[in-house]
């Protein structure tokens, strides 16, 4: 059944929200389609009455709460936390830095003991006392911070304190993420934190694979979902599960989610939850559409900053190269190549590496070229069926294949452990998207490493990305927009300074002329004329 967006549909009707146990159908959205009903009326089938969410009492060990406020910012200086409350709401939990001072369900330590985790990260610290003291959270920090385990932890808390799932229940907890990918890792977090619980079932719900065998799933009775947005819908609307005893929600990547248009099905959801239910949005940029986004559907959130969010991961070493076109594939196979037999002379293995070029088919074109070098490379873009993919992300796991070719379908959220090396064989257009795709190396305080080949179609992303590298350098904070609004404004000054670049160069042909070239351009305009701009440039590191 296609997902119809709210914007579309009859302008009379209205999500019916009286309430958690008594759902109507709105009659004029049922006029749409004579076989497409409301998701909340079609639910009501699958149950007689809906017990009501319980969100217990928490409080962290006697430690944590002795401790007095100018500690409290102590901690949150050491971690390198922000926190942001309402002026007319209650201060936000105390940082706690150990596990066991979380006083957590003694299943959920042994799995954490399992995995041999000892202490919390920063976003850890601060954002699971919020979650699990039942407050809406606006969560944003680096990427590979942990934020995943800082959600997972609290809801399986949560859901251990509902009624049981019964058969024909929708999920006690829902996270909805931007891509298959990300969704099958946050699913094997939360199976990972709930192994000792057999009673506790997760369905993960994406497009690309049978809806079949989820609809079963979901009928059976699960507690928590992990989804896309899409398929979810699918399924509410099929009548194959309910939001009615959802109390837990996680937004995750909601930055990506806005860009990749599934603002209509998230607003769809968040519209019919029941009246009581608590909130977490996560999002590694925070550009105004979230903050509206927060606005309307979290009520009064804890908001937790970690680091310089949106800024050039600091553990991370930087370096732009200026090849032209058709010589990228050599220079990057001279370059893995090298690396090889450097690794093998050494003993150890090839480093895992991405390699982040703009097409599917360049995709797959570098793919084959690095295995006819001997190379154990693999591609991964939204052309490949699902079993692809994911066989692709499994053998770049486990180190039997060393090199993942992708698209932008792996630049966020994709969290692989171990990669020392992001290649941009092609930039990206804008700041943000090449911010995220530094980001799947240097994760969890490791070193890594990212090269990025460059044309002159790039000098205006090459200007900003040496800027913030220089300001991180020296100290001093990184911040620029994000979201949609900020990268068509980005483009746009792209498009100027490739004008200025243009006007400038029939200058120097034509001779002395009026010309006028705005202020803010004249730094990346003259950096390019510099006396030997090849050299410095194919050699430039920080």
């Amino acid at each position: 059944m296609s997902y119809v967006p709210p914007h579309l549909r009859n302008s009379g009707s209205t999500p019916s929200t009286t309430g958690t146990s008594s759902l109507t159908l709105d009659a004029d959205r049922s006029k749409l389609s004579k076989s497409s009903t409301d998701f909340r009326q079609s639910s009501r089938s699958l149950r007689l009455a809906v017990p009501e969410p319980v969100f217990p009492h928490w409080n962290p060990s006697e430690r944590v709460l002795r401790m007095k406020p100018e500690q409290v910012e102590n901690v949150r200086l050491r971690l390198n936390v922000d926190v942001t409350v309402a002026l007319d709401s209650s201060p936000a939990p105390a940082p706690v830095e150990s596990f066991t001072d979380m006083c957590l369900d003694p299943s959920i330590m042994k799995d954490i003991a399992f995995h041999e985790y000892t202490t919390p990260t920063s976003i850890q610290a601060q954002a699971m006392p919020v979650a699990l003291s039942g407050r809406d959270l606006l969560g944003c920090a680096e990427t590979g911070s942990g934020k995943t385990a800082a959600f997972a932890i609290p809801m399986i808390q949560h859901c251990l304190a509902q009624s049981p799932v019964r058969r024909g229940d929708g999920p006690l907890a829902l996270v909805l993420a931007p891509t298959r990918e990300l969704a099958q890792q946050i699913e094997k977090e939360v199976k990972a934190f709930s192994r000792s619980l057999d009673s506790l079932k997760t369905a993960i719900v994406v497009g690309g694979t049978h809806i079949k065998e989820q609809r079963s799933e979901l009928k059976a009775g699960v507690d928590i979902v992990v989804a896309t947005p899409g398929r979810f819908i699918d399924h509410l609307q099929q009548g194959n599960t309910s939001i009615s005893r959802v109390s837990f929600v996680v937004l995750d990547e909601a930055d990506r989610m806005l860009d990749m248009g599934f603002e209509p099905q998230i607003r769809e959801v968040m519209c019919n939850l029941p009246e009581k239910h608590q909130t977490l949005l996560f999002s590694a940029t925070m550009p105004t559409e979230i903050e509206a986004l927060a606005q309307e559907y979290l009520t009064n959130p804890v908001q937790v900053k970690v680091g310089k969010v949106s800024s050039p991961t600091a553990n991370v070493s930087q370096k732009l190269e200026k090849v032209p076109d058709n010589e990228k594939i050599d220079r990057l196979l001279d370059l893995l190549v090298e690396e090889a037999t450097q690794a093998e002379r050494s003993g150890h293995p090839l480093p895992l590496t991405i390699v982040f070029v703009e097409r599917k088919t360049r995709c797959d074109e570098v793919a084959e070229a690095l295995v006819a070098e001997g190379l154990h490379a693999v591609a991964l873009h939204g052309g490949r069926s699902q079993s692809e993919r994911e066989a692709a992300l499994r053998d770049f796991r486990n180190g039997s294949t060393k090199i993942l070719v992708a698209t932008d379908v792996a630049s966020r959220g994709l969290d692989v452990t171990g990669v020392s090396h992001v290649i941009n064989l092609d930039l990206p257009k804008t700041m943000e998207d090449y911010v995220h795709r530094i980001g799947r190396t240097g994760r969890a305080g490791s070193m890594g490493q990212a090269t990025s080949f460059f044309t002159d179609r790039d000098m205006f992303l090459v200007a900003n990305i040496k800027k913030a590298i220089a300001d991180v350098g020296s100290g001093n904070p990184v911040a620029y927009a994000t979201g949609k609004v900020a990268r068509r404004k980005e483009r746009e000054e792209a498009a100027a300074q490739k004008e200025a670049r243009t006007a400038l160069s029939k200058l120097s042909l034509m001779g002395p002329t009026a010309i006028s070239i705005e202020d803010k351009y004249r730094f990346m305009i003259a950096e390019s004329n510099n006396k030997g701009e090849g050299a410095a440039d194919s050699a430039w590191d920080d």
